[in-house]
């Protein structure tokens, strides 16, 4: 196995390439950001892409990506790696989708423990509804966009290129002064700092699409994403200055408007069990949800 490095791109997009994946964090820009919090390594053998995680407790294995018929002899690999290299620590399959969900309750060799993992489902919407907001079910998100534009008419939407990312900088280190104020005691705040200051500095290698709005010289808000699947784009970041009345649903609009007219839907990622984000979220309608599993090895009797 192999620590996570940036030019390992080509050879993990070749293999999420190969199949339809509906589940956010299974893009090589995911795995990437948060290399440094979770010790990715990984290995390709035989047409399979194998991904591990560790943490002080945890030896992890993410779903392998292959074809399904390959997957039964996937995870009696993963099993024997995970025998020799976690020590004292346990071990689970983390994040896995349902398909192979369904592999580890037919793999005739263990039996697992799987349990859905409700806050890290994928909110997914339509983008139409996205770009139009139309109907009742609508209505509050429109009057927060109308109630933007009202205010800010000389607000301007511009795609993230190489000119503006240092006001993006600048506006994401302040953004994240003032959550340390709030809550200094989260540990996540540094890693995603850090994450997206990194996709900054490889933003085209990366090939994500970005946005923000630009009001009176400052960066009110920005966010990327990149597509997913064939008909399927995934937002991985957006921050925005709440100061600006209407600025969230500004920015969601505009950025899916502008960048994911082409797409059919749009994955916003997870709530991560947060109230508020699961509140705001749910507000949008996602029209379904990417469940995700975790698994654990059932104790023998």
């Amino acid at each position: 196995m192999q620590k996570l490095t940036c030019t390992d791109k080509n050879i993990f997009d070749k293999f999420f390439g190969s199949r339809y994946c509906e589940n956010s964090g299974y893009t090589f820009t995911n795995f990437f950001m948060w290399r440094k919090m979770r010790d990715y390594h990984w290995a390709a053998e035989d047409d399979v892409l194998y991904i591990f995680s560790s943490n002080e407790k945890i030896f992890a294995a993410w779903q392998p990506i292959c074809e399904q018929e390959k997957m039964q002899d996937a995870i009696t690999k993963i099993l024997r790696v995970a025998e020799e290299n976690r020590g004292e620590k346990k071990f689970m399959f983390v994040l896995v989708e349902k398909i192979f969900a369904d592999e580890l309750e037919k793999y005739p060799h263990a039996k697992f423990n799987i349990t859905p993992e409700r806050d890290r489902f994928d909110y997914v919407y339509l983008a139409q509804d996205l770009i139009n907001l139309s109907g009742r079910k609508f209505h509050g998100q429109k009057n927060h966009l109308n109630a933007f534009r009202k205010k800010y008419p000389d607000a301007k939407y511009l795609p993230i290129t190489e000119e503006i990312i240092p006001l993006c900088r600048k506006e994401l280190n302040v953004w994240y002064e003032a959550h340390r104020r709030a809550n200094p005691d989260d540990p996540f705040t540094c890693y995603e700092q850090a994450a997206i200051h990194e996709i900054f500095d490889h933003f085209d290698a990366f090939k994500v699409k970005g946005g923000a709005i630009l009001i009176d010289g400052k960066i009110a808000a920005f966010t990327f994403g990149e597509k997913l699947n064939s008909d399927t784009a995934v937002i991985h970041v957006e921050k925005a200055d709440k100061n600006f009345r209407g600025i969230y649903a500004a920015i969601n609009q505009n950025f899916v408007e502008h960048e994911w007219s082409d797409m059919i839907y749009i994955n916003r990622e997870e709530d991560m069990g947060v109230e508020g984000l699961r509140r705001a979220k749910e507000s949008y309608h996602p029209i379904k949800m990417i469940e995700k599993f975790n698994a654990t090895p059932a104790e023998k009797k």
